[in-house]
């Protein structure tokens, strides 16, 4: 294995600066041909711009790259191709309003003399698809495919170009167990044939299922370098934040307390004007998680905002406490008692050019004990805020700091402590994890168990399966804006479940 011959790529001594920062600190890594190496790490550990360096999309201020044993510098993404190497994006490259083979052969040059024949050039994509077992239309439009099909059509643009290392950046955060389990089929195909993986990934059961070799990366270093059957999921959470991670575990509710949220035949329309919400129907009681599953973009998001007094209801009644709260606004539904963590903490959940302080009371600015004589109280919003950042542990240099100079998991705790507060009827909660490292998803993980154990009522919205599934009581599956089955934690299983996320809905027996 540690033939010469065998190594495909060395990077040696690859460092990145940027504002502020050491993005990538004197790396050293190899590549191997014919393995699976995991590149492991918490956010902002350097793993995605180590692999622009390698793609090149960033040029690295030290160090160098080796190729089959020579120097090389890579200039563009286009260069990459031409040393055989292809990036899969966690956000795709893709044009929506062109076919698949539109797409795939974007950018290629044809040689003198020569014209591309679309159905030349199409049969080819078909005929790689089938060696793969990546078929797809190649007259397909993209915009119009499913995202693991999309994602399908990432791959075979780097196939036509002769890839023979795929680096793939966080590939299963938009599939279903399914899908995920067919994109490792192929991973393990592609690499059985001589190629080289490089797949990026802060999820540890992944990473046990489908590397030959993990380097962990911490703070813009390599922390370790080892082969999976030395691994455990134990050992390389220890090595990506630096210490042990506590096992969280849900306490069965013996019984549940009343019914805080009533949804009856709810219909929001989305961007569109399309139903993004059909006909959805369902409770959350005191002191229960109530869990909805699903692909991104199955009218979630929607369903969140329609309960928030964000998005019209054009259907149907959302019942809080016996209260309607159909088409309240937002202040109405904040001073009912729903706190809301948006999907994007950045874009909807905080004002990152505000303080930590002011952040923190953002919704709670008309409470009157927060104003006198129609001024802010500056002391009482202090007080508050400091009480918040203890009780959280949000790391901040003071609550004078604007929010956008914290990490992401500190940002998102800042989002949850202020939601925590005003939630005392209902939390919603959607990716409340999104973006997070282990470290801090463990962290919200912890709050989320703690308050559904002394008695809040909580809806979770989650396209991560295993987030869903352990933290619920009760899971709901949604697939184009209807809730297919609603299913107790302890019977669901993960096959059951990809198969809703999917739409497929098995017929009970009899």
């Amino acid at each position: 294995m540690d033939d010469k011959n065998d190594i495909v790529i060395v990077l040696r001594g690859i460092t990145k600066y940027f504002p502020n920062t050491i993005a990538n600190d004197h790396i050293d890594l190899e590549l191997r041909r014919g393995e699976v190496l995991a590149l492991l790490g918490e956010n902002g550990a350097g793993k995605t711009t180590l692999m622009n360096i390698l793609y090149g999309m960033y040029q690295p201020d030290e160090g160098e790259i080796l190729i089959d044993g020579k120097p090389v510098k890579i200039h563009s993404p286009h260069n990459a191709m031409e040393y055989g190497i292809g990036m899969i994006h966690q956000h795709f490259t893709l044009i929506p309003v062109h076919s698949v083979v539109e797409n795939v052969i974007l950018g290629i040059r044809p040689r003198r003399g020569e014209r591309l024949r679309i159905e030349e050039e199409a049969k080819k994509i078909q005929q790689l698809g089938e060696r793969y077992g990546l078929e797809v239309n190649p007259y397909a439009l993209v915009g119009q495919l499913p995202v693991g099909v999309q994602q399908r059509v990432e791959i075979l643009k780097a196939l036509y170009r002769n890839a023979r290392v795929l680096i793939m950046d966080e590939p299963t955060a938009v599939l279903t167990p399914q899908e995920t389990d067919k994109l490792f089929q192929f991973i393990r195909d592609f690499r059985n044939r001589g190629n080289s993986v490089i797949f990026i990934t802060h999820k540890l059961n992944e990473v046990m299922e489908i590397a030959d070799r993990i380097t962990v990366l911490r703070d813009g270093r390599v922390v370790g370098n080892i082969l999976r059957a030395e691994a455990s999921e134990k050992k390389l959470a220890h090595l990506m934040v630096g210490r042990d991670l506590l096992v969280i575990t849900k306490k069965e509710a013996t019984e549940f307390g009343p019914t805080v949220l009533e949804v009856k035949g709810l219909e929001v329309l989305g961007k569109r004007g399309t139903k993004a919400v059909d006909d959805l129907s369902f409770t959350v009681r005191k002191g229960e998680i109530f869990g909805i599953a699903g692909v991104s973009g199955n009218g979630q998001e929607e369903l969140a905002e329609a309960l928030c007094g964000l998005r019209a209801v054009s259907k149907g009644q959302i019942i809080l406490s016996g209260k309607e709260l159909t088409n309240k606004d937002a202040l109405s539904v904040i001073q009912n008692g729903v706190g809301y963590i948006p999907a994007d903490r950045q874009k909807e959940g905080l004002i990152t050019d505000m303080s930590v302080a002011e952040n923190l009371i953002l919704k709670s600015y008309f409470d009157p004990s927060f104003v006198t004589y129609g001024w802010l109280n500056q002391r009482r919003i202090q007080s508050t805020a400091q009480q918040l950042v203890n009780d959280f542990a949000i790391k901040t240099p003071s609550l004078a700091t604007k929010v956008k100079a914290l990490s992401g998991g500190n940002q998102q705790k800042v989002v949850v402590a202020r939601e925590m507060v005003i939630g005392t009827e209902l939390l919603v909660a959607v990716q409340p994890t999104r973006g997070l490292d282990v470290g801090a998803t463990e962290y919200v993980h912890s709050v989320l168990i703690r308050e559904r154990e002394q008695g809040r009522a909580i809806l979770l919205i989650s396209t991560e399966l295993s987030e869903v599934m352990s933290l619920s009581d009760r899971i709901g599956v949604m697939y184009k804006g209807k809730l297919l089955k609603v299913i107790p934690s302890q019977e669901a299983t993960v096959e059951e479940i990809g198969l809703l996320m999917a739409g497929v809905v098995e017929e009970d027996d009899g």
